[in-house]
């Protein structure tokens, strides 16, 4: 299966990405986790990605273009994928279907995670990630075992530049100008589906399988 999460920052869509791949073994492809790798390695695309990404802001879509082709094409995305945080407009959705059909590839489902702007907001202030796996969790909603160390891997929980209360009414403006848009572009696909994320973490991944299985048949 080859699905897309969208939903804005904080809504959730990360988490509920990353159990459904666990759960059916499919490639989680995170496009912030790709960036993040790009600016600690100090790529050029890394770099001029870096500023764009400590503001809140949308990186350019030739940046954004260009890693997505280079990640479905590799080996373990043959079988399926799950798109987590692109696209992030139109004109880039254009392009992802341009490039699955270069690809050969098609995308089953499109997953909006729904979430008010005013939860997302307290959400945001207390989210935490893994510095090595990347895995997000929350101090309220989804805290770690131990403070400030990682579930998975032992590593390190720090809070991002761009989830700081100063950035993330940037983030939300920029998210409803740029990506709502795409929720009209997928709904006359006949192939969208919208879930409530403001519901326990355990209730949304239920309702999600239940959807996917319905997908799947």
């Amino acid at each position: 299966m080859r699905m897309m999460f969208l939903g804005a920052p904080g809504a959730g869509k990360g988490t509920q990405a990353r159990i459904v791949a666990d759960k059916h073994g499919l490639p989680q492809i995170a496009t912030g986790n790709i960036l993040r790798t790009a600016v600690k390695a100090g790529t050029p695309l890394g770099l001029e990605a870096k500023s764009f990404m400590d503001r809140g802001d949308l990186v350019p879509d030739g940046v954004m273009i260009g890693l997505i082709a280079e990640r479905l094409s590799q080996p373990d995305a043959q079988k399926g994928w799950i798109l987590d945080g692109f696209p992030r407009t139109v004109p880039q959705a254009e392009a992802l279907d341009a490039l699955l059909t270069k690809l050969g590839q098609k995308l089953d489902t499109v997953i909006e995670v729904q979430v008010p702007d005013a939860e997302i907001v307290g959400r945001l202030g207390g989210r935490w990630v893994c510095r090595t796996c990347e895995a997000p969790f929350h101090s309220k909603n989804n805290p770690p075992k131990a403070d400030k160390v990682c579930d998975f891997d032992g590593g390190e929980l720090y809070q991002r530049p761009d989830d700081k209360p100063e950035t993330v009414a940037s983030r939300l403006e920029v998210y409803h100008t740029n990506t709502a848009p795409l929720i009209d572009y997928y709904k006359g696909r006949g192939n969208y589906h919208a879930i409530d994320g403001t519901q326990p973490i355990e209730t949304v991944e239920r309702q999600l399988e239940g959807l996917l299985a319905g997908v799947t048949r």
